[in-house]
């Protein structure tokens, strides 16, 4: 009987009520179908507007519209298909170091004889770049790294501060790197094409950078900058990168502090899409990526933006990162922004005195990629506190605008909308905290990354908990209050005013500490306040719902633009997921993700379903379709993440051989195995579940407690960070390697003071070599011929991640080591040598053991040799 006390509401007015049997007087509601059709109207605007805009491409040009003088996708698009054709790009690899650079040679030879001679000169550079610096808490040291530098500058131009555009053509091991970043790459070649044959000069001449080194530890960028004998020259930077393919490019930094950057990507952008709250999660680390952008400055105090691809992360760096999955709408949307930004900076006059330009940070944001919205932080700050102020005094004066129509007292009125008030911060609570259980519940019985490959099971297994939350507070509280004088019209407005003072609440503390995000909800709050202005200002507030007309038409502008935003993130992190760690729970980000952007776009909205006599019945379905998506996730193939090349499990291991060497040169262990860095949270259990056999799969946990870096070939920073969680197979047969890194101490020489041994070493490599460095407990390392700043400020054990390009020349290097007794005949270091075979798929076992994998998963693997040296 309390159930159905529970579920039943008042009827029309006159009607009696079967919870008291008494006439309830001013809430004719409308009739049990209207809550019901409320939420299913903004889902089907959602599918409608949200998503066909979200993916909306222009229309590619071909060559026919070469008369037009705009960006061709077409011949963009043939430049891309034979950059794919080329294959994998790692660094030190003949496809990186000699096939590709003659490719991009060629096509900007051929650009260059086509160009408009009487308005440009045109110098191309290839560097071979020679340097280190420190970055991750390890040394990057670079050796004939490559860079391929294109200036165009036009007759007669005296500027001394050019334009830097940039991008990379290497790829990660077993990926063609066609979006990442071959469909960047073919945009630059695209645009200096256009650019340079065409008829309209600029002011600033242009630097269009193919740098040959980003994927490895973003090495290129930091060799041009550092020693190019461009870069003190290059001021303002358009970086181009990926993080997935075949879409919209996202510019997700700028600056930073150089407003007039993010003016003239307003004034010149074609298609926009970009956000500060992409900046802000991007600069918090959330991402697990980097681009050249910091690089340039950290390095070089460039400024400028960072652009990115960001649809369909799925294939990133994966072998499916291929020239089908990239249409060539997406290159003529890149290409548009690319050439309209690249004419307009070279224009700028900012660009003459980069000096003179106002300091400061700025909120920005693309609406559903339409229209561009910026203005100042103070501008924001002030807008935010205007808001927030103006949103607590309005619903202050329709509380005693009830009390005046009630003809109840404003104390009593203020004193329920207080009770109100804590409902909505419990219904807040509860829209965040039900997805946040949810993820834990699905995570801890083995069931997160439901959605990877079925993103809509997010709507029951997260959004709808989310609207429950929002709406169970108040509409409990309707169902059981008995206040006979205010209208239950009035009461549902209650309801909606105290979101919006929690929302008020939320906009002031955020913008205290600083939070340019807090745009969203300044602006979702601003959309209340007008219909609410509205509705004051005539009778309509006091006309039953009638209040509830103006304020549905209003909502629907931050519906959209808050479903498109969460949607956007929603697309760019889930295939993030699959490489965010073993040790992490995905589910709470999504899960915690999606739960905001439901606050923020139905916050308002869910509570006029108490509108409907039988509301309780949109909550029973809620209810329904959560436990539907629970058991689709749980119970059937909907809820396994992964898809064969489309959605992928990320499986990296490498094929080791580790031999330790003592003091006496005695060899201790000669072993061999696979070494897995699993990137998700279900690491091996899928592979062993499809069959692959992976007994004796032991965690590294020991071998990190005992040996330097776990006495195995970690690749770099990435692996380094997760070496406590990379497992390991024993291998009966010894792995073979293409060769084996040599290590030859050419001298051993104690120094004058008797208290340092200096050690001489030759290094013959492989191209990817990290060489650990780390002294007994009694000794200090107090020079070396790498970067001294490392020693000085950072603790052992040390780690040089060195690589070469296209100078395979042995490297030679030196470590002093103090010692205060002067006992050199005793071991001092121990010197651990990591070589990684990228090019190599491996010997007959290895190759065998890599096709049981299933179709769902994708390796990325290779031989590596770790030899540990103690002298």
């Amino acid at each position: 009987e309390s159930f159905l006390q529970i579920l039943d509401e008042p009827l029309e007015d006159g009607v009696p009520s079967f919870r008291n049997g008494k006439k309830q007087k001013g809430h004719a509601q409308v009739p049990w179908y209207f809550a019901g059709g409320l939420v299913l109207f903004w889902v089907m605007l959602f599918f409608a507007v949200v998503k066909p805009l979200f993916y909306r491409l222009p229309e590619p040009l071909t060559l026919e519209d070469i008369p037009k003088g705009g960006f061709i996708a077409e011949r963009a698009q043939t430049n891309l298909y034979d950059f794919d054709a080329i294959g994998t790009k790692v660094v030190g690899s003949d496809n990186n170091e000699i096939k590709t650079v003659q490719f991009l040679l060629k096509e900007i030879n051929l650009i260059k004889d086509n160009m408009n001679t009487e308005l440009f000169d045109m110098e191309v550079d290839l560097q071979y770049a020679y340097g280190a610096y420190v970055k991750w808490n390890l040394v990057n040291m670079y050796q004939g790294i490559q860079n391929i530098a294109v200036k165009l500058t036009p007759k007669g131009s005296t500027s001394k501060n050019w334009v830097l555009i940039n991008s990379h053509f290497d790829s990660q091991p077993t990926s063609p790197s066609t979006g990442d970043d071959g469909h960047m790459v073919v945009s630059i070649l695209e645009v200096l094409r256009v650019m340079s044959s065409g008829n309209q000069s600029f002011d600033h001449p242009i630097v269009f950078l193919f740098n040959g080194s980003e994927e490895n530890s973003l090495q290129a960028s930091h060799g041009f900058i550092a020693h190019h004998r461009w870069a003190p020259n290059c001021k303002v930077l358009i970086n181009l990168d990926a993080a997935g393919s075949g879409g919209r490019e996202i510019t997700f930094q700028t600056g930073p502090n150089y407003p007039w950057l993010v003016e003239l990507y307003k004034k010149s952008a074609k298609h926009y899409f970009s956000t500060v709250m992409a900046e802000e999660i991007f600069q918090t680390g959330l991402v697990p990526s980097y681009t050249d952008f910091d690089i340039f400055v950290e390095y070089g105090n460039l400024i400028g933006l960072d652009v990115g691809q960001c649809i369909n992360g799925f294939v990133y760096h994966t072998k499916y990162d291929r020239f089908d999955v990239i249409p060539r709408a997406a290159l003529q949307n890149t290409g548009d922004n690319l050439l309209s930004l690249a004419r307009s900076l070279s224009n700028s006059t900012e660009m003459r005195d980069l000096s003179a330009n106002p300091n400061g940070t700025t909120i920005f944001f693309d609406v559903l990629g339409l229209y561009f919205i910026k203005y100042s932080v103070s501008t924001g700050e002030k807008l935010n506190y205007a808001v927030a102020a103006a949103a607590i005094l309005l619903v202050y004066l329709s509380l005693l605008r009830t009390a005046s129509v009630s003809k109840e007292s404003k104390e009593k009125v203020l004193g329920w909308f207080v009770l109100v008030l804590v409902l909505q911060v419990i219904a807040l609570v509860l829209a965040v905290g039900l997805p946040i259980a949810m993820a834990y519940g699905l995570d801890k019985y083995g069931f997160s990354l439901s959605y990877f490959s079925t993103p809509s099971l997010l709507i029951g297994l997260y959004s709808c908990p989310s609207l429950i939350g929002l709406a169970l507070p108040s509409f409990i509280y309707l169902k059981l209050q008995n206040n006979k004088k205010v209208s239950f019209a009035q009461q549902v407005q209650l309801a909606l005013h105290g979101h919006a003072i929690v929302l008020a609440i939320l906009v002031i503390a955020l913008t205290y500490y600083g939070i340019r995000t807090t745009y969203i909800i300044t602006w979702t709050l601003i959309f209340y306040v007008i219909p609410l202005a509205l509705n004051l200002l005539t009778t309509l507030h006091d006309r039953g719902f009638s209040w509830t007309g103006i304020l549905k038409v209003i909502q629907v502008a931050p519906f959209l633009y808050n479903s498109y935003l969460c949607y956007t993130f929603i697309v760019i992190f889930i295939p993030m997921m699959g490489r965010y760690g073993l040790d992490t729970n995905p589910d709470l980000y999504i899960g915690g993700l999606t739960a905001l952007g439901t606050v923020f776009s139905m916050g308002f909205l869910i509570l006029l379903v108490n509108m409907s006599r039988r509301s309780g019945f949109v909550l029973l379905g809620l209810l329904a379709v959560t436990a539907f998506s629970v058991y689709a996730a749980t119970s059937t193939g909907l809820g396994f993440p992964y898809r064969a090349k489309t959605n992928v499990q990320r499986v990296p291991y490498l094929q080791v051989r580790r031999v330790f060497y003592e003091f006496d040169g005695t060899v201790s262990k000669d072993e061999s195995g696979y070494l897995f860095n699993f990137q998700d949270r279900h690491g091996p259990k899928p592979l062993i579940d499809a069959g692959v056999k992976l007994d004796g799969l032991v965690s590294m946990a020991s071998d990190c407690s005992k040996y330097m870096y776990c006495g195995v070939p970690l690749y770099d920073h990435r692996w380094v960070e997760s070496m406590e969680v990379n497992m390991w197979l024993p291998r009966e047969t010894t792995v073979y390697t293409p060769g084996e890194p040599i290590l030859e101490l050419l001298n051993r020489t104690v120094l004058p003071d008797g208290q340092t041994l200096r050690l001489e070493f030759n290094l013959t490599c492989t191209d990817h070599t990290s060489i650990f460095i780390q002294p007994e407990a009694d000794v200090e390392v107090t020079g070396w011929s790498f970067l001294t700043e490392y020693i000085s400020t950072l603790t052992a054990p040390y780690h040089i991640y060195y690589s070469y390009g296209i100078d395979k020349t042995p490297l030679n290097f030196y470590v002093e080591l103090k010692k205060p007794d002067g006992d050199f005949q005793v071991q001092t270091v121990q010197i651990g040598i990591s070589a990684q075979y990228m090019s190599s798929e491996g010997d007959e076992e290895a190759i065998a053991f890599s096709k049981t994998f299933p179709d769902f998963s994708v390796t990325i693997q290779w031989p590596a040799f770790y030899k540990r040296f103690i002298y």
